[in-house]
């Protein structure tokens, strides 16, 4: 995933390449459809349909707390490390963004906090986070007016409670049948972080979890988005949440060959658009944020943050065709050529990478970066993409390397490319009413 800041929002759709026989990895197919001119679509303006960000949380690498992770990553900090949360020595790649010293204390309850798998206990404190940054905390006397019929949870995840999963089969082949937990299927399966959170603070609207890879938490934000427009839904909390750096997790994508191995120097692993990069780093954690109608923010004063104008998902407003996106060779010159496609003028645009700080979250990549997104567009500063020692030509743009800039940020595109062809956009904006 990267983040495209602009300073305009014309734009232009573009068209994956047809499915068909998969690409082999370094080759990549994209196209312009014969929609590639039709016209971006216009700013909505009823009160009823604009939808706009009033709260955001997060768990990451970083800490707990959107400021200073915000902070952090402009300062251009690495958060990848040597994974110490299991023996990683016969790994091939032995680092991560892993979360240490996480607490969820005052969030959720001692005895549940001990059951809960991390994908979980991350998706309810950045849940409960966002909505106290939207001024109705749970148990508030504004939650107590939202109308909870109307409210929902939209938070996914791509790997779901893995570590629930893995120590139950291991449990299952040691031990026997009986060992297994009664909270096996509950705390694994996908949908549980929406529905945990969902029940915690008495929402009742739409509630399900989306899981497409790494473009999930935007295709969570898309759908969410549409709740509200539809009139399905006044508020919404969308976003992502994943903790696969356990054995089984970073084994897997050993075996596909994705991550990189440079155990000698990881804060420089990840190299987003450099001819070194090598692979992906694994990250893990939570990026939610508050949705709702301008009507409904309006009427309870809410703090408005940003609108989020538009999203797509599969074949539709924006599209690439692409091997994987991770720092390979691939992933990352089929998004620029994608983005070629679309914005004719490099100039004035900047894109950067977070996952170059924080790793590759996964599914709750798009979350994280959202986040980035839209303090880009509050604060004026544009954080770096670290490790930009020696960029590939075709990289027209502006990646912001290694330092952070100040730029007028009117429209932020956050990008996110998934496993099985998932891909999704999501566009924030400045509010203005």
């Amino acid at each position: 995933m990267q983040s495209l800041l602009l300073p305009t929002a014309a734009a232009a759709p573009v068209a994956a390449a047809p499915r068909g026989r998969r690409q082999p990895p370094g080759r990549v197919s994209v196209r312009a459809s014969a929609s590639a001119t039709a016209a971006a679509p216009r700013r909505e303006t009823d009160p009823k349909k604009r939808v706009v960000i009033t709260g955001m949380g997060l768990v990451s690498v970083f800490g707990n707390d959107v400021d200073a992770y915000y902070d952090r990553l402009l300062a251009g900090e690495s958060g990848i490390g040597p994974i110490d949360r299991f023996d990683a020595s016969k790994f091939p790649t032995r680092f991560a963004g892993q979360i240490r010293g996480f607490s969820s204390e005052g969030y959720i309850d001692g005895k549940n906090d001990r059951r809960l798998d991390d994908c979980l206990r991350y998706c309810i404190v950045s849940g409960k986070k966002a909505l106290e940054s939207a001024g109705i905390g749970n148990g508030s006397k504004a939650m107590e007016k939202v109308d909870k019929a109307r409210a929902g949870v939209l938070v996914g995840t791509g790997m779901g409670g893995l570590t629930v999963f893995s120590d139950g089969v291991q449990n299952l082949i040691e031990k026997g049948h009986r060992k297994i937990t009664p909270f096996f299927i509950p705390y694994a399966i996908t949908n549980m972080a929406s529905a945990l959170l969902g029940m915690d603070i008495g929402f009742m609207g739409p509630n399900y979890s989306i899981s497409t890879a790494c473009a999930t938490s935007n295709y969570c934000f898309y759908a969410a988005a549409n709740h509200i427009r539809r009139g399905e839904a006044d508020i919404m909390i969308a976003g992502g949440t994943e903790a696969a750096i356990i054995p089984i997790g970073v084994g897997g994508f050993v075996a596909c060959r994705a991550l990189s191995q440079r155990n000698d120097d990881p804060k420089t692993a990840s190299r987003p658009w450099d001819k070194a990069r090598d692979g992906f780093v694994m990250g893990e954690g939570a990026g939610v944020l508050v949705m709702e109608s301008l009507e409904h923010a309006m009427k309870r004063d809410a703090p408005i943050i940003a609108e989020c104008w538009s999203g797509a998902r599969g074949g539709q407003l924006y599209q690439c065709s692409c091997h994987i996106h991770t720092c390979c060779l691939a992933g990352d010159l089929a998004e620029v050529n994608a983005i070629k496609q679309v914005f004719k003028d490099p100039s004035g645009i900047k894109i950067n990478a977070t996952k170059s700080m924080i790793g590759h979250c996964l599914g709750a990549a798009g979350g994280l970066e959202a986040i980035a997104t839209v303090k880009a567009i509050t604060t004026g500063w544009v954080h770096p993409s670290i490790n930009q020692f020696n960029p590939e030509e075709a990289v027209e743009f502006d990646t912001v390397p290694n330092v952070k800039k100040q730029h007028e940020v009117n429209v932020g595109i956050s990008n996110s490319f998934g496993f099985g062809g998932h891909n999704s956009v999501v566009v924030f904006a400045p509010f203005k009413p």
